[in-house]
Order: structure tokens, then sequence, then C-alpha cells
């Protein structure tokens, strides 16, 4: 599992014009390869009419798949672009497709490439980002007198508390970036002598967005 990289949580729209040439990005989040040609396959439905529907996605953790078209516009000025906005943003699991309709005037390999690299950068813009990390859920018991420490700490550190319940002891379950965790689970003995008692729940990617975490389900909008 790759610690953290940052993909696509709800794609958007949008256009620039060009010369009279109108350039619209559509932004997707796509985690198979199946979904991106889907996608595609959406969009040159939408834009039946458009002269041209160039595509740019890559597909993986470690960007596994990287793809691009450019749909009868000369080679290398419309799909590649794109591509690189995307891969120049470090985005996983994302898809572009940018759609043009001519304006009538011819504007060139430099400006097809200016073009066709704006309108994606300008829909990324219009989409909201995210960035997934591979956390550990970890319980911790402790007894009251140690609950303040721990809670403080956590708090300078900017780790969520997902869960607390409060009996004869207190236990809390926090979220954290699994590379934090020994550190954490040492400060957390050392802060309570001891005392807490703490356990591996699960491991799973998350997202902080807008102060709420975001796991399994909730990472697409």
């Amino acid at each position: 599992m790759i610690e953290r990289y940052k993909t696509i949580y709800e794609g958007s729209e949008a256009e620039i014009v060009e010369k009279k040439s109108r350039f619209i990005a559509t932004i997707r989040l796509v985690e198979t390869e199946e979904e991106a040609l889907a996608f595609i396959e959406e969009m040159r439905k939408k834009y039946w009419n458009a002269t041209h529907n160039c595509f740019a996605y890559t597909i993986g953790e470690r960007q596994e798949i990287v793809r691009a078209g450019d749909d009868g516009e000369p080679g290398g000025t419309a799909g590649r672009p794109m591509l690189d906005v995307i891969l120049g943003e470090g985005l996983h699991n994302t898809a572009a497709v940018v759609t043009r309709y001519f304006g009538g005037t011819l504007l060139g390999t430099g400006g097809l490439v200016r073009a066709y690299s704006s309108a994606v950068q300008a829909g990324l813009s219009a989409s909201t980002i995210i960035e997934k990390q591979y956390g550990t859920m970890l319980e911790i018991q402790t007894d009251y007198n140690g609950i303040g420490k721990i809670q403080y700490f956590l708090g300078q550190r900017k780790i969520p508390i997902m869960d607390s319940q409060y009996t004869d002891q207190v236990a809390i379950t926090i979220l954290a970036p699994q590379s934090q965790i020994p550190a954490l689970k040492a400060e957390i003995i050392e802060a309570t002598n001891g005392r807490a008692v703490l356990t591996d729940k699960d491991e799973l990617y998350f997202a902080v967005l807008d102060g709420q975490i975001l796991t399994g389900d909730q990472l697409r909008a």
C-alpha cells in the first residue's frame, strides 16, 4: 500500500475560450480502466456534435495505467498535454475529457497544447481534491488521569478521535497515518506511565475534508 496520494473526491466541469474555440473540460474520479472508458464514451455521447473529445487518465495507487488520446487533433497536442497536467498535480485515479467546439481559427501546435492544458487546469481547479492516507485505527484504553494528556497531544498533532466511551475507564478510537503509529504509541505509553492499553483495530485509507473524516464509500462523493 502506498502511504498517501492525491485523487479526485468530486469532479467538475470548466470551460475556456481560445480564438472562439470552446474547450470544455470534465473531470471524473475513476478507479478502474473500465470506469475511465465508460466515462469517455459518456462524454462522447453527451457532446456528440463536438469537433473533438480528447482524453487522458491515470489509474492505480502507483499510476500503473496512463492513457491519452487526441481524437483527431494533431498528434501530441491534446491528450498528452492533458495527461501531463494530471501527472504534474500528482493525481491518481483521475480522468479528464476536454471537448472542443471549433471556432473557425486555427490555433497552431503551441496554441492547442496551451488550450488543452489550460482547460484541464481549470477543470481541476473547479473539482474537489483530497489526499488519501493509509492509516491505522487504534483503540486506547486508559484511566481518567491519563486521558487529558492523551487528548492534548492528539490535538497538537491534529489526529482525529473517532469514538469515545466513558465508563470506569476511558476508551477512545483514533485514526492516524500508519507511519506515525510507532512514535504515537511510545508517547501514549510514556504519558500514561505504561497504564494505557493500545489495540490496533483496522488498517484503511482515509481522508480529511472540511474537518470531516472520510473512509470507505465516503471517499467518493
